[in-house]
């Protein structure tokens, strides 16, 4: 079982990650190859809110298994170390869980602003000097949002890595760790 939580728990990191992390530094600037500042709002929103429901899965799927590993532990099993890595990662992910939660909702309120989604931007989520204000404001704070998830995210893939490297050093965290993703 534990495995397989693993597995799940990482698998959900890597879309969550690797998606976002693709869509900042390529497909937001691709964009720009369409002429129409319109066709280029309305492209990034599309394929965001597409991803949105693999983000969306993949990090739930990620927090799921981690909370009910973590469930199991009571904090007495384990030292002081680990036990501020436990809480870190525990921040780390719910800071992840509600930054992409403020995105998916963001990203929706954005694509509403206009017809089809198509609001003016430069890129992906810089807007334009036409770019209604509201939708300007959105952008910019989605901008920000997605760099902050991102760190996050990397936050919870390293200490995931820190804690599986602790267990194959002691005894006792390796016993209690088999519950953990």
């Amino acid at each position: 079982m534990s495995s397989t939580g693993l597995v799940l728990h990482n698998l959900g990191l890597a879309a969550g990650f690797g998606g976002t992390l693709f869509g900042k530094i390529a497909l937001n600037p691709a964009v720009k190859v369409l002429d129409s500042h319109a066709e280029r709002g309305q492209v990034a929103n599309a394929a965001w809110n597409g991803f949105n429901i693999v983000n969306a899965a993949s990090v739930g799927l990620a927090a799921v298994t981690w909370l009910v590993g973590r469930s199991k532990l009571t904090g007495r099993e384990i030292d002081s170390t680990t036990r501020g890595l436990v809480i870190a990662k525990d921040v780390l992910l719910g800071a992840t869980v509600a930054l992409g939660a403020a995105n998916i909702f963001g990203g929706a309120f954005l694509a509403k602003q206009a017809p089809e989604g198509a609001v003016p931007a430069e890129t992906g989520l810089t807007p334009t000097d036409t770019t209604p204000e509201t939708a300007a404001k959105t952008m910019k704070a989605m901008d920000v949002g997605g760099i902050v998830n991102l760190a996050t995210m990397a936050g919870v893939i390293a200490i995931t890595a820190i804690l599986n490297m602790r267990a194959g050093t002691s005894s006792r965290w390796s016993l209690v760790s088999r519950f953990l993703p």
